[in-house]
């Protein structure tokens, strides 16, 4: 990756947890809900999303258990 990639996704990132910062607590599902639906649609590829979707969720469930 590239310097200037790293820094506009860490610039990304950054606005992402101000905004839900910013929102609080009780909104921040109803954000990344809607996040997420928005970059689904962005990608366009169903494949590309299925994948992003069981990597975010990897190792979750079971932390979520322990």
């Amino acid at each position: 990756m590239s310097p200037n990639k790293d820094a506009d996704l860490d610039a990304s990132y950054t606005r992402l947890c101000k905004t839900m910062t910013a929102l609080g607590e009780a909104q921040m599902p109803l954000f990344l809900a809607r996040f997420a639906l928005l970059a689904i649609d962005r990608i366009g590829d169903a494949h590309a999303a299925e994948q992003l979707i069981a990597a975010a969720a990897e190792d979750l469930a079971s932390a979520g258990s322990a």
